[in-house]
């Protein structure tokens, strides 16, 4: 008997893997609303009050123009079980911050507070850090004023505009985790 060669194709969902790239753009007639599409999927965002700055400063309110990669999740683990995900993940715990001061030598880096120190505190009694994807904005090099705590999280019931992050609702971000990975492009403007 002759030898006979066969291989075996498995389709695969695109589902299952990584987006390789979402596109949030502002939306027409407000600087501050915006639309995130992903894999022929769009859905309405909140940006910053300053709207899509390319030159983005701590406390200006805009949410930066450019390409960005999201580097981990953090979710409230004492509201949510751990979403489904590419990222790496870590729950937020009660002393996790944020530096914010361009004067602090861990500014735009996650911090441990006690009680009563300064800093973005990831716990928050409303849910907007419920789930918040961190991105690489002003990461490496990070510069001192160029913007701090530029984050994907989930918006206020009326949408309205943040500090400079990127906000949806609840079931989009479930949804939009289900396939960002490490690789994932993330391009504002």
């Amino acid at each position: 008997m002759g030898n006979t060669n066969f291989s075996i194709t498995y389709e695969t969902d695109t589902r299952d893997r990584p987006l390789s790239a979402i596109r949030v753009q502002r939306a027409a007639g407000d600087p501050r609303r915006g639309w995130l599409t992903a894999d022929g999927w769009t859905v309405p965002v909140a940006l910053g009050r300053g709207g899509i700055l390319a030159n983005k400063r701590e406390g200006d309110g805009g949410t930066p123009r450019g390409s960005y990669r999201p580097l981990q999740l953090w979710w409230r683990a004492d509201r949510h079980r751990r979403p489904l995900t590419f990222l790496p993940a870590r729950p937020i715990r009660p002393e996790d911050a944020w530096c914010e001061d361009p004067k602090d030598r861990h500014y735009n880096q996650p911090i441990r507070l006690t009680r009563n120190a300064a800093g973005d505190r990831l716990t928050r009694e409303d849910h907007l850090y419920d789930f918040i994807v961190e991105i690489d904005h002003n990461s490496a090099p990070r510069i001192a004023g160029r913007g701090s705590a530029v984050f994907l999280h989930l918006a206020r019931t009326n949408f309205c505009a943040t500090a400079g992050c990127v906000s949806m609702t609840k079931s989009a971000m479930l949804r939009l985790l289900r396939r960002l990975g490490p690789q994932t492009r993330i391009f504002i403007g």
